[in-house]
């Protein structure tokens, strides 16, 4: 191309030292910041290696699924579906665990952990349904976050024993759907107007204090007496709260939603109501059990 640089004659010593001159290579034309690009072929095995590519996609499309269609896909010559071989994978993994699973449904809770069998098969597989169905809430290593309970430790809501954490999975908590999920609601003491602004300072300051957490002393003496009037009820005397009504403990170091003094501030004012789904009619009782199971074994169960 006239006008365009020409890349240099590069020399390399032949056999004997002498130098030979390399065959002059043209430039495609493009230029940038002083750099040249030359038009150098590809390397011969590089093409023929995309030539094979090109030939086994072809074949690929013309033996396998591979079109999306409508309604579904090119089936190939060789006729292969996919679907129909998960399928059958999954109804032979079914029947290889039809036993161990009508065992886990049938037996009393309390002996599946006595039971090795059982309690290795339902370990396991409780394990997969709580990465599948629970993880996206709990975390993977049911650690938990803001507003979703760490399942780790020993602080439970509604109990940690085997048998109220299967009643919780299978119920839930504040689920609509379910006529026997586990219900309680904290009153919307700002929202609803039943306790005035200073009020809601000082029984902050008063829960806060009952964890040793920065408080005012004087707003708190003052909320005891509005702490005792409206909150223990639920929350008991004490602050240690009722389990029977899921109301928290106040004075451990365990937080749903944050300790700080708006967060609690919030909670006083608007009242949570969390929702956990009840999993009757999405998991089997075996899976129930198998999950609950799992759950109480990492280690905060009782």
């Amino acid at each position: 191309m006239p006008g365009n640089p020409a890349a240099a004659k590069p020399r390399r010593k032949g056999r004997h030292g002498v130098a030979v001159q390399q065959p002059e290579i043209p430039s495609t034309g493009h230029e940038w910041d002083g750099i040249t690009e030359y038009d150098n072929p590809m390397p011969r095995w590089w093409l023929w290696t995309f030539y094979v590519t090109i030939v086994w996609a072809i074949g690929y499309v013309v033996a396998y699924p591979a079109i999306p269609l409508i309604t579904g896909a090119t089936q190939g010559l060789l006729g292969t579906d996919y679907r129909k071989e998960v399928t059958a994978e999954i109804e032979r993994f079914d029947q290889a665990n039809a036993e161990i699973q009508s065992r886990l449904a049938s037996v009393e809770l309390d002996a599946i952990p006595g039971d090795p069998d059982l309690m290795n098969y339902a370990t396991n597989a409780g394990g997969a349904v709580f990465r599948t169905w629970c993880a996206q809430c709990h975390g993977s290593g049911a650690g938990g976050a803001r507003g979703y309970p760490n399942l780790l430790d020993n602080d439970w809501l509604w109990g940690g024993s085997l048998e109220e954490v299967h009643t919780t999975i299978q119920h839930g908590i504040r689920d609509p759907q379910d006529g026997d999920t586990r219900y309680s609601e904290m009153p919307r003491f700002g929202r609803d107007e039943l306790l005035e602004g200073e009020q809601i300072e000082q029984v902050v300051d008063y829960v806060l204090s009952l964890s040793d957490l920065p408080h005012d002393a004087a707003s708190a003496s003052e909320g005891e007496v509005v702490y005792q009037d409206n909150c223990s009820a639920c929350h008991m005397e004490d602050g240690t709260g009722d389990r029977g009504q899921g109301a928290p403990n106040l004075v451990d170091a365990v937080w749903l939603y944050g300790s700080d003094a708006e967060t609690v501030t919030r909670i006083v004012s608007d009242g949570p109501f969390g929702v956990m789904p009840a999993w009757t009619a999405r998991l089997s009782e075996a899976d129930i059990r198998a999950v609950a199971t799992y759950v109480h074994g990492l280690g905060g169960g009782e």
